[in-house]
């Protein structure tokens, strides 16, 4: 039988190797590109919102598989959703990654619980919130934002 943390190591390979809205958006409402100096993790986040919701989201970069997979993960999960729950969950996702006794379990968020063991390897922490970060510079009409 497989482990957990097995199956979380084939999720976070497969959005490496395939990742899932790899590719500039047409026309994107908002863009901003991230960089974490760090690791070298280069990503540009496109979106389109209309009527609060989040229409659209897609990325391009180069970085490591945690970023990669984690970018590719947000976009997954972030269509269609509204801009008040992708506050919400940015906020799940960075307390569950950088607070030491963080009580949020990111398995009620389906694929993206597979970050939380991100949090066993503090030197990836930057990678796998990156994209993240550069979502909120994105919305927040933020060109560039930096994980140092």
């Amino acid at each position: 039988m497989m482990d957990l943390r097995e199956l979380y190591q084939q999720v976070i390979v497969d959005h490496n190797r395939n990742p899932r809205n790899f590719h500039k958006l047409d026309e994107p409402c908002q863009q901003a590109e991230g960089h974490n100096p760090l690791c070298g993790d280069k990503v540009t986040v496109y979106v389109k919102v209309a009527d609060n919701s989040i229409q659209d989201v897609s990325f391009e970069g180069n970085g490591c598989a945690i970023s990669v997979a984690s970018a590719s993960l947000m976009t997954e999960h972030l269509k269609g959703k509204s801009l008040k729950e992708e506050k919400s969950l940015f906020n799940s996702v960075h307390d569950a990654l950088t607070e030491k006794d963080s009580d949020v379990d990111l398995m009620q968020f389906g694929k993206l619980g597979v970050l939380a063991n991100v949090k066993n390897f503090p030197m990836r922490v930057k990678c796998a919130t990156l994209c993240w970060h550069t979502l909120e510079a994105a919305l927040n009409e933020t060109q560039s934002v930096t994980t140092e």
